[in-house]
């Protein structure tokens, strides 16, 4: 297979070096397009008014073609589809990112940002993430498991723009728990901010980093990682998933609403 790899964490992370070598010794090709700084939390954000800049990288391995891009996650999967990488693509993956991408955190992750990016461009896209506590042999068990998983990816029929979310638990390899296929937790985040004021520009806010969050749905994938398992999601269009919807709408057609 061709596998394309992007990230937020940047192209000199630790997860996307562990899906490179992995993606090599099961004898795949690998190219690499990646921002060239932290790009966490920038969803699917793409860059409309900046340029942006992209340098040829020293990945380190022989064969791979690897960009630093000055742009978002969702930008690096663009250019690389649409500028940089001729030969045809069989998968993206996108990460391995420092930290979970479960739950509502999908919604802010650059990760799955440049997997949907991918995904909108009828690539086969999957996002791969572990605790941000993982040693580097779990980074190499998650990386090993991601492309075999990509590699049955691949053949498996899924509804149009569908990512294949993967995350892996804080435990070392020979103790994670099997692989468990997990609905997204709707537990959200409560953040708090920090109140400061300069004296020549006014008041500004920091993030902190004491924030909570609420109490994970038994047997979603938050709760599933906590528990010490490896959580696969399928996320995509609604549409595609759940004939609920055509209900909902069905009966809203039915209302008369003339005054």
């Amino acid at each position: 297979m061709h596998i394309l790899l992007a990230n937020d964490d940047g192209i000199q992370s630790t997860g996307i070096h562990a899906l490179c070598q992995a993606a090599l010794m099961r004898g795949h090709r690998v190219s690499v397009c990646a921002p060239s700084q932290q790009q966490s939390a920038a969803s699917q954000r793409i860059t409309l008014l900046d340029p942006i800049f992209v340098k040829e990288y020293d990945f380190g391995a022989e064969g791979v073609t690897a960009y630093a891009i000055t742009g978002t996650p969702a930008d690096c999967v663009r250019l690389a589809i649409y500028e940089l990488i001729k030969e045809p693509v069989d998968v993206l993956i996108s990460g391995i990112n420092d930290g979970y991408n479960a739950g509502m955190a999908v919604h802010y992750s650059g990760t799955v940002g440049a997997a949907t990016e991918g995904a909108l461009n009828h690539l086969r896209a999957m996002a791969v993430s572990v605790h941000h506590e993982a040693t580097q042999e779990m980074y190499d068990y998650t990386a090993h498991l991601a492309i075999a998983a990509a590699e049955r990816y691949v053949a498996l029929k899924t509804p149009p723009a569908t990512v294949l979310n993967i995350n892996a638990p804080l435990r070392e390899p020979e103790e994670v728990k099997p692989v468990m296929l997990a609905p997204l937790s709707t537990a959200n985040f409560k953040d708090f901010y920090i109140r400061r004021e300069s004296p020549r520009a006014g008041v500004y806010y920091w993030m902190s980093d004491e924030g909570s969050m609420e109490a994970p749905e038994e047997n979603s994938d938050l709760d599933l990682l906590n528990k010490g398992h490896v959580t696969f999601t399928f996320m995509g269009n609604p549409t595609e998933h759940s004939a609920a919807f055509a209900s909902f709408v069905r009966e809203i057609g039915r209302l008369d609403l003339r005054a």
